[in-house]
């Protein structure tokens, strides 16, 4: 029981967490930062609404599990894009990337 309340807190938490940060992400107020990274603006959006699709399955309760993995990913493809334009700061991606994989074999 104690497992089950963990992985409820873990998912809203990663969800509304990661749906905030990823409207902020897709808003056209994000464009500048992003084209630092020399990337199609694209790849952006991407991130951003795949991030967003994710989120919202990952809060409804019989979608959960195809949320997290959704989420896990794009997180995934995230940090690949990050190391592959050599931004070696992805911790916070790899940690969000564990909790969605938690929350995707947890609830089985």
């Amino acid at each position: 029981m104690k497992a089950k309340c963990g992985l409820i807190a873990l998912r809203w938490t990663l969800g509304i967490a990661i749906l905030i940060e990823a409207v902020l992400f897709v808003l056209p107020g994000a464009a500048h930062d992003f084209a630092r990274s020399h990337m199609p603006a694209f790849i952006r959006m991407l991130l951003g609404w795949g991030e967003i699709a994710g989120c919202i399955l990952l809060l409804i309760p019989k979608t959960k599990i195809s949320g997290a993995w959704l989420l896990l990913a794009v997180f995934v493809m995230a940090i690949l894009i990050h190391l592959l334009h050599g931004m070696y700061n992805v911790g916070n991606l790899a940690i969000y990337a564990a909790a969605a994989f938690a929350i995707a074999v947890g609830n089985n």
